[in-house]
């Protein structure tokens, strides 16, 4: 796709206009290179590229080009397959949602962060739910090739509850019990003791 000659429109949104069609050329250029074989079997000539660019820009002209570019990653990222527009509007309406990140980097944070979960200062409440969806023990003992793509499909539907509106809580961390203003009782602890020892049989 060519940028646009000169015209009356003015220089500001004349190059918000340049801007979304080199978001939407490096996009192609991206699906190109992941989707070889896919792409030149959907898009056989440069005409058919062109006439889907023009489609793509006039349907995603909503979203920022950021948005754009963030929504053409995760794509590549979780799908085999070339995806369609209406695949891509939905990447970019998840992409949208601010404080989401990508895919890889919830699940470096799932599988950094220390326990208890709970207590952990979470970048998004997502994470936590996939991470716990995940489970916490295979996440840490299972190489990434094994444990990213079960954290990859968890996190893509609690992405999707984000979208659609779920307000997603974090449980509270567990608190500190209070120190006990009453001293124990020597007897009592004493005899407590001597119960343990004989239930050990020490």
């Amino acid at each position: 796709m060519k940028k646009n000659s000169p015209t009356a429109a003015g220089p500001t949104e004349q190059a918000t206009t340049e801007q979304r069609i080199d978001a939407i050329n490096q996009i192609f250029a991206l699906f190109r290179r992941n989707y070889h074989n896919q792409f030149f079997k959907a898009f056989s000539n440069e005409t058919d590229v062109n006439a889907a660019k023009r489609l793509w820009m006039e349907s995603l002209r909503r979203f920022d080009t950021q948005t754009l570019l963030r929504a053409a990653r995760t794509v590549i990222e979780n799908n085999e397959f070339l995806p369609t527009l209406a695949t891509m509007v939905k990447a970019c309406e998840l992409a949208s949602q601010q404080g989401l990140p990508d895919a890889h980097s919830a699940y470096l944070e799932a599988c950094n962060a220390p326990s208890p979960k709970a207590a952990h200062h979470w970048s998004h409440p997502a994470i936590y739910h996939a991470g716990k969806a995940s489970d916490w023990y295979f996440l840490q003992t299972n190489a990434e090739s094994v444990a990213f793509p079960v954290f990859r499909q968890h996190y893509a539907a609690v992405c999707e509850q984000v979208r659609l509106g779920q307000d997603l809580a974090l449980p509270q961390a567990p608190a500190l019990p209070e120190k006990s203003a009453t001293p124990v009782d020597k007897a009592t602890a004493r005899t407590k003791m001597q119960d343990l020892r004989k239930s050990l049989e020490l």
